[in-house]
């Protein structure tokens, strides 16, 4: 089934600070793990573990929450996907920053969690929002590129082969290939070598 992700809502947590990089989403030692099962548990640990219960990942009023609202060039750093997969495991389904590093936004396309951009007031005035009132509710339209908190609606950016690849669900391979399996059937006997593992076994 094609997953399309037209608009993500829900709440948000800030994250204050330019140039966070991938290491400190994840540090090295996790890049061990045989899958990314348990990297929720790693996200920010090395910055949590200093901070002692004050960083927003760790604080109750952000559990649960699911938009990440950053600053300049987040991401940037190692071009590790167990970055993206860290936030995602944690529950972040979109992020609002001013700038976002390449590959980490490629990363993200990829596993379906949209960055969109916007300027540097509005991406302060929406953290200060959800620092006032953790409980309000965020919401981010990829149709009308819009993101709302409370009754505060700002404009944001995201390349329009992005925007399209997410609204129309052309992001989730997997879920193309599943949505198109007769097509691939019929594909694949047109092929010469997909029989040769038959006749290997033959």
């Amino acid at each position: 089934m094609v997953s399309e992700v037209k608009e993500v809502t829900g709440r948000g947590i800030p994250l204050v600070g330019n140039d966070i990089d991938t290491d400190r989403i994840i540090p090295a030692r996790y890049l061990k793990a045989i899958t990314f099962d348990g990297l929720r548990e790693g996200a920010f640990i090395d910055d949590r573990t200093a901070l002692k219960g004050e960083h927003p990942f760790d604080q109750p009023q952000y559990q649960d929450a699911n938009i990440l609202i950053v600053n300049r060039n987040f991401g940037c750093g190692s071009s590790r996907e167990h970055a993206p997969q860290a936030l995602s495991k944690w529950g972040i389904q979109a992020v609002i920053g001013e700038s976002f590093a390449e590959i980490f936004f490629g990363n993200c396309v990829a596993i379906g969690v949209p960055c969109v951009t916007a300027d540097e007031a509005i991406v302060k005035q929406l953290q200060e929002l959800v620092a006032a009132n953790p409980q309000a509710n965020v919401s981010i339209n990829l149709e009308t590129l819009q993101v709302q908190v409370g009754d505060f609606t700002a404009p944001v950016s995201i390349s329009e082969g992005t925007r399209s690849t997410f609204i129309t669900g052309a992001w989730d391979a997997c879920g193309q290939l599943v949505a198109n399996t007769e097509q691939v059937r019929v594909t694949a006997a047109k092929l010469p070598y997909v029989s040769w593992g038959k006749l290997a076994a033959g």
